[in-house]
């Protein structure tokens, strides 16, 4: 699963930032990632930096807890 949110930016006020779960049994390279989504995505859409990580903070019932991440890398809202 892949989580995009907008964290600090210092010329722009917010750059996306995608927090990536590689399926089972794939290994991901995250200038890999980035190169992905800049061929396939419009240039304000694209991420600015991935981290990978092996699970998403998950609420009780599933949802993903984006206020965790939010708090984690600093993001604006």
């Amino acid at each position: 699963g892949v989580v995009g949110r907008g964290i600090h930016h210092e010329k722009g006020g917010e750059a996306i930032h995608a927090v990536v779960v590689p399926g089972a049994g794939r290994s991901l390279d995250e200038d890999e990632l980035l190169r992905f989504a800049g061929e396939r995505l419009a240039h304000y859409k694209r991420p600015r930096s991935v981290e990978l990580v092996a699970a998403l903070p998950l609420s009780g019932t599933g949802k993903v807890l984006k206020k965790e991440l939010r708090a984690r890398h600093g993001a604006a809202r």
